[in-house]
């Protein structure tokens, strides 16, 4: 890890960075919790080969904003080097905005996984880093103390010089992940995936009508015993107020009103019955959208030889 805190030293290192096709940063904000927070480290690592975070630049640029504005212009604008965070939108919120540009964030390539690819409880980076990357005994409790501070204490340096390591490692898991998520439609294998689907049709259809059935169990059971909230579950009472008005009583006080509503109204199979003999008259549009639709058919003896 360099930890570094002399202005020209973090300059100097951010020009070498420059070079750098890819960069895993992180950032540790003080006063986070007020209306007037204070971006206090910034983390760089440009090595994925590195484990332990000896490779990481820790920049402490605490009420130095010339410090956090350099990198900004000199990294966080260069749309030549990929900069990788974890939950990027708070990050950019001090480290060049929508100014940025070749952002890539790893909660939203984790967002985008199905759940049976990533059966993870939450997206945080430690969770991802532990089910991943098979990094044990991650702190998580130091990310909420008091990055305002001087000095920092080593367990705080220690935590922050990690989180790029993590990030690097989670954003290279990931990665293969959404490979294997996202195949190639002119080459999978439908025999295969037809079996995949038997073997899993049976048991998601007990799985489902089980989740349903508890469902309104516990919604019936709640409304009889008057409990609108537990700790897994909330009732909520929703009442919605529709208001309806008579077609040709619209019609005519608009008309006489002189009101411009002049839109299209899509004519149902039951509109077009009843304007059969008037159809002609009206200018009407046509508009042709084209979708698929799979239909299950039963499954084919897949065992069965020519």
């Amino acid at each position: 890890m360099f930890y570094l805190r002399d202005s020209n030293d973090i300059k100097t290192v951010i020009e070498q960075l420059t070079t750098a096709h890819l960069l895993w940063l992180d950032t540790e904000i003080a006063d986070y919790n007020t209306s007037k927070p204070r971006i206090s480290l910034i983390q760089i690592l440009a090595n994925s080969q590195d484990f332990t975070g000896d490779d990481v630049y820790i920049f402490d640029v605490l009420d130095c904003p010339d410090l956090s504005k350099f990198l900004i212009d000199k990294i966080m604008v260069n749309p030549n080097i990929e900069k990788v965070f974890h939950n990027a939108r708070y990050d950019l919120r001090f480290l060049g905005k929508s100014q940025a540009k070749n952002i890539t964030c790893t909660w939203e390539i984790a967002k985008k996984l199905p759940y049976y690819i990533l059966p993870l409880p939450n997206l945080k980076l430690k969770t991802l880093a532990e089910k991943l990357s098979n990094f044990q005994d991650i702190d998580k409790e130091i990310q909420g103390s008091d990055w305002g501070k001087r000095p920092l204490t080593e367990k705080q340096l220690e935590y922050a010089k990690m989180d790029p390591v993590y990030l690097a490692q989670v954003h290279l898991a990931l990665l293969e992940l959404e490979k294997k998520n996202n195949p190639d439609p002119t080459t999978d294998n439908l025999d295969q995936l037809t079996q995949r689907y038997q073997q899993i049709l049976h048991k998601w259809k007990i799985l489902d009508s089980e989740i349903y059935h508890i469902h309104e169990r516990i919604k019936l059971a709640m409304q009889a015993q008057n409990t609108y909230e537990t700790s897994a579950f909330k009732l909520s009472v929703i009442e919605r107020t529709t208001q309806k008005v008579n077609f040709a009583e619209l019609a005519m006080v608009v008309q006489n009103l002189e009101i411009d509503l002049d839109f299209p109204i899509t004519l149902t199979q039951k509109l077009q019955q009843d304007f059969t003999d008037i159809i002609n008259e009206l200018s009407v549009s046509t508009e042709k959208i084209s979708s698929c639709k799979l239909t299950f058919q039963g499954f084919p003896d897949l065992t069965a030889q020519d």
